[in-house]
């Protein structure tokens, strides 16, 4: 089905309101990237402050705004509450009404609900993964579940069925090319790694095998250029590590919003294809 654009004050009202979603779950993703490290249940108990353990009130759980009539500090003991809190907030708030107008405005609404569990999932995962250098299984696997449904939903509603393909393919090719990347250098890839491949070959190859090539490939350029750039301040060695999980996770990004005219462009500057 040709994909079908937006009007402008329709795209205003979406980004809003995913925007105000956003907020909402920044608040949870906060819970979340405290908690599942822990293995400890994002459900129960209700949240408290890690100090003094007084229950967080509803009245002091506004996303942002609490955070600022609060001054930063626990009602019950006045221990300090980071700044990543509000920050982890409006960063998913922000994410969310991109991905609503960038999804409105190239005719893709159907792909929405996919995208947002991406960029809330990929929150996640990421401060996880510079927090504790983990890809915990139980965020990971349960996307592939939601990659499946929300994908196929979105092919079924678009009638393009050759794109639920893709992502069937995507998804086998980069989990592949992680899995032996991880077997070739034991220790140089983790399979936290390996599993996140595969739900991102997902997406990226329904978006189309540009977007998967431009993907794949910008993680390694990624993660690199933030490695020489650590060795050039010294905040690194040659044998030091970083969690590869973000640079995944932005890759994708790239190669979901701009993976096609990025290869595109590619074609025609080194010369296969006509200008």
């Amino acid at each position: 089905m040709p994909a079908t654009a937006v009007d402008a004050p329709l795209v205003t009202l979406l980004a809003v309101l995913a925007g105000v979603v956003g907020l909402a779950v920044g608040s949870f993703l906060n819970v979340v990237v405290w908690r599942v490290p822990r293995g400890l249940s994002v459900v129960r108990p209700s949240s408290a402050c890690p100090v003094c353990a007084a229950p967080v009130a509803p009245r002091d759980n506004v996303p942002v705004l609490s955070w600022l009539l609060l001054r930063a500090q626990c009602r019950s003991c006045a221990s300090p509450i980071s700044i990543r809190y509000p920050m982890v907030e409006v960063g998913t708030s922000v994410l969310f009404a991109a991905a609503a107008v960038w999804a409105a405005r190239s005719g893709q609404l159907p792909l929405l609900p996919a995208l947002l569990y991406l960029v809330a999932a990929g929150m996640a995962l990421a401060l996880i993964d510079l927090d504790v250098r983990r890809l915990p299984d139980a965020i990971v696997l349960p996307s592939y579940a939601a990659a499946a449904i929300l994908l196929g939903l979105a092919a079924l509603i678009q009638h393009d069925g050759a794109a639920l393909l893709r992502a069937v393919g995507g998804g086998a090719l980069l989990w592949l090319l992680y899995f032996a990347l991880a077997v070739a250098r034991p220790g140089g890839m983790g399979f936290g790694d390996v599993k996140l491949a595969g739900v991102l070959g997902a997406y990226l190859g329904y978006a189309g095998w540009a977007a998967l090539v431009v993907g794949g490939f910008a993680a390694f350029l990624l993660g690199g250029l933030a490695g020489a750039a650590l060795l050039a301040v010294r905040r690194t060695d040659r044998t030091g590590t970083l969690p590869f999980g973000p640079f995944m996770l932005g890759a994708a990004v790239l190669g979901l919003v701009a993976g096609h005219d990025i290869g595109s462009w590619y074609l025609e500057v080194s010369g296969l294809v006509p200008a």
